[in-house]
């Protein structure tokens, strides 16, 4: 077994490492460090933590958090296709255009609703 054709990979994983690593340092042992009152407060979805941690939220921002993951991971199928566009044809292209025409009726749906009105 020959060790030189790990070299690049134990490069890679070192530079990687590197980039991860040095600019953390270099912030914590550079950069400002002035805590006051409201950097070190508790800070959780807009609002003072006031009661334990088990207090209900309201059904809304569930309702949006979940709306957004479900159109994000919908619109990111978006990338494959447009890569592979000239491979995949007419066929492909009409397919996504129909995958787009579902996700905008969605889209219309929930906005109808009034899902994604934040009061």
């Amino acid at each position: 077994m020959n060790l030189d054709q790990y070299l690049p990979v134990i490069l890679f994983i070192l530079v990687a490492a590197g980039v991860g690593v040095v600019p953390q340092l270099l912030g914590f042992l550079l950069g400002p460090n002035r805590p006051d009152a409201a950097k070190n407060s508790p800070y959780e979805c807009g609002f003072e933590a006031f009661e334990d941690a088990r207090m209900k939220f309201d059904v809304r921002y569930y309702l949006v958090a979940i709306l957004f993951i479900l159109f994000d991971l919908e619109i990111a199928f978006l990338f494959p296709w447009a890569a592979a566009l000239r491979e995949i044809g007419t066929v492909g292209f009409w397919s996504m255009m129909i995958f787009l025409g579902i996700l905008v009726v969605g889209f219309i749906y929930e906005w109808k609703k009034g899902a994604l009105d934040w009061e």
